[in-house]
């Protein structure tokens, strides 16, 4: 430094090399933490691709990149061929049969959710992890083993890579678990809210799997964690969901759905809660609100009437349609979740819409053909020929009536007589409109603070004791329970008293609902609207394989 600098000049020189040398690093750092790695999984699926699309146009803020996008895809064509697109944009040159793929903000692991290492690649350098992965129905209630993989499995691999990369403070995991975990919830308990039991309707392995998940983040210690119990979500190519499981659903089943463009904002939306929340270490429902309910005979009906198709009536017999067993419900409390991520935005007719300007080409040359009278009757003709081979294929309901499936007959329709005395289309519906009860929890739910009486009150409430004898307050850390059965397990009373869940051992498959009605009376007030004490059926963990 030269002699004859000013003192006050000498200071501001010393000055400016502490602040480059000290403070500009942390600057930069602070910046760097700005930017924050999102892993989306599932990114293949109709909510998952739809949270890509959005996640993708969010990346970037006022010409910065904002975050960068991890994703873990099966190497599958149809997934190359969709994400071909966004790695070129990043000028990703060379697509790899596994492994992993990076640059301009993207990084794709080329892999397999179901094998740790694959996923422990994926979550490595990650801040978010949005999970809507998922094996559904009904594929997944015809291979147990995949379900369980996929949607159990790889929700504990997450859960393990996050404290492997030691990220159990930091990361922040957003589970999307279903409705389906609830069962079917008809007439008077047809509005539901999270704590109602869980109840997954029998040879729904879906269900089974996903409350096994759940299960595993609730319980996972992780700081910051989300369940979102996602609803029916209604895809614009209504057509493809054409399946036998259509006629599982009864024609009184109360449906709150949600679009899939209204489900991806949802979990995108996700990235803009801060950690300081509340939102954090709860489970939610999310639906579509009340703009998005209807019954399944209303959306029949509706549907079919916005296809030009006229009256579905002409073209299904009503006891094709099953009584009970399916899933579904209102949602009482959905709007809790709506004021921390504003998922609400599409109604009915919105999605009407989306349906008609997403028709095939095929169904609109049908919908053309309707017009002219002389086809008309042809095209119905052809529809029902089509509907019938649904019914008539072994996971049919009229395939199980006319070939004595007692198993499915009983769980879907209560008996070969219920099934054998249902009427026509003249006949009286059932109600579409019911009144609703709320069903209790087994503690005053008013309480702020609870104590451990609560928790002994809630226990008895299932038809079992809590063992521990002591409790420090801490609604998150695990103390030890009893059910009816004499299985002991350790759970945290969040997850008892908050979320429906209750004994792993008692939980299907197999199903022995007859007989945890019967002992458990939390889980009887959704057994019975629907069911008698005098049922006594039991149905074994391979009970799917009679429709293989």
């Amino acid at each position: 430094m030269p002699k004859n600098l000013p003192i006050r000049n000498t200071k501001l020189v010393v000055d400016t090399i502490i602040y480059t040398l000290f403070w500009l690093p942390s600057i930069g750092a602070v910046m760097t933490a700005n930017k924050e790695t999102v892993l989306l999984l599932g990114a293949s699926g109709s909510m998952g691709l739809e949270a890509f699309t959005q996640l993708w146009e969010k990346k970037n803020e006022n010409g910065n990149r904002k975050y960068d996008v991890a994703l873990l895809l099966r190497p599958s064509k149809k997934n190359k061929k969709m994400f071909a697109p966004f790695e070129k944009e990043c000028e990703i040159d060379g697509i790899p049969e596994r492994g992993c793929v990076e640059g301009n903000g993207l990084r794709i692991v080329w892999g397999d959710a179901t094998i740790y290492a694959d996923m422990l690649e994926a979550v490595r350098g990650v801040d978010w992890i949005l999970s809507p992965m998922a094996f559904i129905a009904p594929a997944a209630d015809h291979d147990p083993d995949t379900s369980k993989a996929v949607n159990t499995t790889a929700v504990q691999h997450i859960i393990k890579a996050i404290y492997e990369v030691g990220g159990q403070d930091h990361i922040k995991l957003v589970y999307i678990g279903s409705v389906a975990q609830t069962g079917d919830r008809l007439q008077e308990i047809h509005m539901g809210r999270i704590g109602d039991p869980l109840k997954p309707s029998i040879f729904d392995f879906y269900a089974t799997c996903k409350i096994a998940g759940e299960r595993s983040v609730i319980e996972s210690g992780l700081k910051y964690w989300v369940s979102l119990r996602q609803t029916y979500i209604a895809i614009p190519d209504a057509m493809s969901l054409q399946d036998p499981i259509m006629f599982h659903q009864p024609l009184d089943t109360c449906i709150e759905f949600n679009t899939s463009r209204d489900a991806g904002r949802g979990l995108i939306n996700c990235l803009d809660v801060p950690e300081t929340s509340d939102f954090w270490r709860r489970v939610y429902n999310m639906g579509g609100g009340p703009s998005c309910r209807i019954t399944y005979y209303e959306y029949m009906k509706d549907m079919y009437e916005f296809l030009g198709m006229g009256d579905f009536r002409e073209v299904m017999d009503r006891n094709w349609f099953a009584l009970r067993n399916f899933h579904c419900q209102y949602f009482e409390d959905n709007y809790i979740l709506n004021e921390y991520i504003h998922n609400w935005g599409d109604d009915l007719e919105t999605y009407y819409q989306q349906v008609v300007d997403n028709l095939p080409t095929e169904l609109k040359v049908a919908k053309g053909l309707l017009k002219v009278p002389g086809l008309r009757g042809s095209v119905k003709k052809a529809t029902r020929k089509r509907m019938e081979e649904m019914v008539d294929s072994k996971d049919g309901t009229r395939y199980w009536y006319e070939n004595g499936n007692i198993p499915r007959i009983n769980a879907f329709y209560g008996s070969m007589e219920a099934y054998e005395s249902i009427g026509n289309w003249d006949d009286e519906l059932p109600n579409l409109k019911p009144e609703w009860k709320r069903l209790d929890h087994g503690y005053d739910e008013s309480k702020e603070i609870l104590d451990i009486g609560d928790l002994r009150g809630a226990a008895q409430f299932r038809g079992g004791t809590l063992l521990s004898r002591e409790w420090n307050g801490d609604i998150y850390g695990k103390i030890q329970w009893r059910c009816a059965f004499d299985h002991e397990f350790d759970a945290t009373p969040y997850l008892v008293l908050k979320t429906g869940h209750w004994c792993p051992d008692c939980a299907p498959p197999a199903w022995n609902y007859d007989e945890v009605a019967k002992k458990n009376p939390f889980f009887a007030q959704v057994w019975y609207p629907n069911h008698t004490e005098e049922e006594s059926n039991y149905y074994p963990a391979d009970c799917y394989k009679d429709i293989l």
